[in-house]
């Protein structure tokens, strides 16, 4: 049951990378090492595993690092030069931003700033999505 004025949408790439840092500032959001016993990647278990295998981050988000790749909200680009606050990503493009790394992929693509793209249309049981809040008039 959604309050009224709220709907479920796909993080923006900014979002997304905000709530997987969880106020850190190294690679992961555990640090800047990674084993087998912090996220599921690298064919290591050789399938997706259910949310809640491995520790939350500080925040308290399952799976930010590895298990599926996530989509969000925008098309990818080129970052925008010089520091930016919760940047919007572009509005077009032929790419679907995703983030974090999956189950089949090694440690560099699950850290924390590590950005992937597909056809939107792709589909692989290494990509999924987290759904976010947002107040609509």
């Amino acid at each position: 049951n959604l309050p009224d004025r709220w709907a479920y949408v796909l993080p923006t790439e900014a979002q997304w990378e905000y709530a997987c840092r969880a106020g850190t500032t190294t690679a992961y959001s555990w640090g800047d090492s990674i084993t087998t016993s912090d996220a599921n990647y690298n064919s290591n278990i050789g399938q997706t595993s259910s949310v809640g295998q491995y520790s939350a981050n500080p925040w308290g988000f399952f799976d930010m690092h590895g298990n599926v790749w996530e989509w969000a909200a925008d098309w990818q680009d080129t970052y925008p030069s010089g520091s930016v606050i919760d940047p919007l990503g572009s509005s077009n493009g032929s790419l679907r931003v995703h983030r974090g790394g999956s189950w089949l992929y090694a440690a560099a693509y699950l850290r924390s700033a590590f950005r992937g793209g597909n056809d939107p249309d792709f589909r692989d049981s290494g990509i999924g999505f987290r759904v976010a809040l947002k107040q609509v008039d």
